[in-house]
């Protein structure tokens, strides 16, 4: 059985941790800016952990 490949996808756009927790960017901050208030805008600024339901899935596909 060869090794599994990570995908390159999740690799991309979620680091993993020093304690070996899982963070992602949040969505809906890419464009359409002017209707979304300053402090959503800065909420959906920053990096947040995946949630535990994905974390499993998201691991196997970073092959941790």
């Amino acid at each position: 059985m060869p090794k599994m490949k990570t995908h390159s996808g999740a690799k991309a756009r979620i680091k993993v941790t020093g304690s070996g927790r899982l963070r992602r960017r949040k969505a809906f901050r890419g464009h359409i800016l002017e209707k979304k208030s300053p402090a959503r805008k800065r909420s959906l600024g920053r990096d947040t952990e995946v949630s535990t339901g994905q974390a499993k899935r998201v691991r196997k596909l970073l092959g941790i």
